[in-house]
């Protein structure tokens, strides 16, 4: 028997998260080093699962099989094409990068007014919501996939309830009960889109007879296995529904700005960069491999809400006073493009689309680190608190243009090149959608300049002047992001060669080719 990989790669943060939880209350630098050694030994091993991935094999490699629950068919099944092997890579490379950014975010705090929170179970916390999207990016049965797609909530509802951003901490009040609404809001938005989804989990089973997307897909070939097209859809809208929730897509967003802006920094990084891809991959994976037809059926509408959510999103971005909750707003508009690629249904599309899953998170990770550094230093997420921070703390200033500049996707930065396939892809189909999503680029270069203009600029008030400026720890945190950005931006070639045959398959599920170039016959 093969070693499981797979299985390693999701056990070892899992594994880690008990031992860092089991530290002593006094040992609280030995939980952060042992959290940071595991998921520096998690990447290792998300290293080894894309250099042993080949782009040219099977569409599933790194297989692993075996019974589980015998009597309901559900079997611990896992595998992984192109797109789960870079969204596990990019989940195994953030996750370091979080702890570090973290590092003081769960000290106890010395201000009687605040409850002392735990250190390891910060960190613990961490290590397991890693675990739980490493296990549903190489889930291919789709049971599997569904206890871990809901059970990453707990952590996270901890993580954002629990420990909350300390920019109001010991002077507002209310910071414990934002904090918890968030936590709440966040809870039950999920949880309604999983019951929907479990419902749709269970209508599969009966009409396929099998979770398992390889057993399903070859019963589909076989012509075994032919759904009545209204329960094909009726299926496709339960899962979809869970999935736009997680994703997010407008209108089902409203959580989003709430938790990113209640949570520390690392965890909106969290939420936005790691745990809401496993929406958008599911679009991919589940609702296009299972439901090839229903997602044709759906795509005009799918569309329509992509495009609200890109100028939506944008438009309130732009009128945001909150720097926390602009960057949310902006990952929203973000996500619109990431979901219009998935189902202009082209190759171009679904390529930027999957890119577009890796690059938003770099970026928005660069961007909301830096951001939360900016907040801890001043003790405020308003942008009105700011202003002539380049001049005190030029480092601090300059990555945070860079995460700035990237997050409008400026060319020769690794977004450009995902967003300019998605526009591209979905402009050789739908024109007239590729033409209003380019209203999100304008869109994006006004909320990120007036940000930076607003922040970084201008006159330096009184309490900025004796600002510090980014400090070693924090430049561990940010430079490998901006290397990142700008490498891939340059030369994304090894992410598409990995990307491009899964995308292939998919778009063989749904029976769709590109559109054929129309070229004016000559006179």
């Amino acid at each position: 028997m093969s070693f499981p990989l797979l299985t390693a790669t999701a056990v070892l943060p899992a594994a880690g998260a008990v031992l860092t939880a089991a530290v002593p209350a006094a040992r609280r630098s030995a939980a952060k080093w042992l959290a940071l050694l595991v998921s520096l030994g998690t990447l290792a091993l998300a290293a080894v699962v894309a250099v042993r991935f080949d782009p040219g094999g099977d569409r599933y490699q790194l297989t692993e099989s075996h019974s589980w629950i015998a009597d309901f068919g559900v079997r611990y099944e896992l595998g992984v094409d192109g797109i789960g092997v870079a969204l596990i890579a990019l989940t195994a490379l953030l996750i370091p990068f979080v702890i570090v950014a973290g590092w003081h975010d769960a000290d106890p705090l010395e201000t009687s007014s605040t409850r002392w929170r735990p250190t390891q179970g910060f960190f613990a916390l961490i290590l397991m919501v890693e675990a739980m999207v490493i296990i549903s990016f190489a889930a291919t049965d789709v049971f599997l996939f569904y206890i871990f797609f809901e059970a990453m909530l707990i952590p996270m509802y901890f993580l954002i309830g629990g420990f909350g951003d300390r920019a109001h901490a010991g002077s507002d009040e209310n910071a414990a009960t934002q904090r918890s609404y968030a936590a709440v809001k966040f809870l039950l938005y999920n949880l309604a889109g999983g019951l929907i989804m479990l419902a749709a989990v269970i209508g599969l089973y009966v009409v396929a007879g099998s979770f398992s997307l390889q057993e399903i897909a070859a019963a589909r070939a076989a012509g075994e296995l032919d759904m009545a097209t209204n329960t094909e859809r009726l299926l496709f809208l339960g899962f979809f529904f869970a999935f736009a929730v997680k994703a997010p897509l407008w209108p089902l967003h409203t959580w989003l700005p709430n938790a990113m802006g209640e949570a520390t920094a690392p965890v909106a990084v969290l939420i936005t960069a790691v745990v809401d891809k496993v929406g958008t991959f599911a679009m991919l994976r589940f609702c296009l491999g299972l439901f090839p037809e229903a997602s044709k059926w759906a795509t005009p509408v799918v569309l329509v809400l992509a495009l609200i959510s890109i100028v939506y999103g944008a438009l309130l971005a732009v009128g945001q006073r909150d720097i926390k909750r602009l960057v949310a707003y902006a990952s929203i508009s973000h996500f619109g493009f990431i979901i219009l690629g998935i189902f202009a249904m082209t190759s171009q599309g679904q390529s930027g689309a999957t890119l577009y899953m890796v690059n938003h998170g770099l970026s928005t990770a660069a961007l909301m680190l830096v951001a939360g550094f900016l907040i801890s230093r001043r003790g405020s997420r308003l942008i009105a608190d700011y202003g002539g921070v380049q001049k005190v703390a030029p480092v601090l200033a300059g990555t945070f243009l860079i995460g700035g500049l990237a997050t409008l996707s400026l060319p020769g930065l690794a977004p450009f090149v995902s967003e300019f396939l998605v526009l591209v892809g979905t402009f050789s189909r739908y024109p007239v959608a590729g033409i209003i999503a380019t209203v999100g680029i304008v869109l994006a270069a006004l909320y990120t300049l007036v940000l930076y203009q607003r922040t970084m600029t201008g006159p330096v008030p009184e309490e900025i002047r004796a600002m510090p400026d980014l400090k070693a720890r924090e430049l561990l945190v940010v430079a490998p992001l901006i290397a990142l950005l700008i490498g891939l931006g340059v030369y994304p070639k090894p992410l598409t060669e990995i990307v491009n045959p899964a995308v292939t398959h998919t778009l063989s599920d749904v029976q769709q080719h590109d559109p054929e170039p129309e070229v004016e016959a000559a006179k």
